[in-house]
């Protein structure tokens, strides 16, 4: 399932977009609040990609993930993502990185958005869900200004470069408001 807002177009990831998440994850700015730290090798980077790849021929998909490009300039901005639960939770989690290039633009929001629109409308979601490192700033903001509401503070959830940190849930319900 593609994906287009007004400014971009969401693909579902291929293995031909390997260098290009491989070359996102190993920007140390991006890789600041990032649980999985910085890929060794393409290898280690097909690994982290395995799964959404293989989930897209699975029925009901339950991962779905998408490279950003900028209709604009065509250029490759980062990446998204979406895990479902696919049972009577009807729950989802979203997920975004972009080149730190493309941070401030509102483009992490309009993907945010696409995302939320998306899980309510065309897979049946009840909720969608995102975490954040609590220092995550960017991202908090982000979360915010689409609707999604803070539920929680989870201590100690997220292991980042040998620590534990604490993360934010945050979430929005299939019938709150949405900005």
């Amino acid at each position: 399932m593609d994906l287009h807002t007004e400014r971009l177009i969401l693909a579902e990831f291929t293995w031909a977009d390997l260098e290009e998440i491989h070359r996102l994850h190993c920007v140390p700015e991006v890789d600041e609040y990032n649980t999985l730290g910085i890929p060794a090798n393409l290898e280690e980077t097909r690994e982290i990609m395995r799964p959404f790849i293989e989930a897209g021929n699975q029925q009901p998909q339950a991962k779905y993930a998408w490279g950003i490009e900028e209709k604009a300039s065509g250029a490759f901005i980062g990446m998204a993502g979406m895990s479902l639960s696919n049972d009577r939770f009807r729950l989802g989690e979203i997920f975004y990185k972009l080149f730190p290039d493309y941070w401030g633009r509102g483009y992490a929001t309009e993907v945010a958005r696409k995302l939320i629109t998306v899980g309510f409308e065309d897979l049946n979601l009840h909720k969608i869900e995102a975490g954040t490192d609590i220092e995550n700033e960017r991202s908090v903001r982000v979360l915010e200004k689409v609707g999604m509401n803070l539920e929680g503070l989870r201590r100690k959830i997220l292991p980042i470069r040998g620590e534990w940190k604490d993360g934010y849930l945050y979430a929005i319900v299939e019938d709150d408001p949405r900005p």
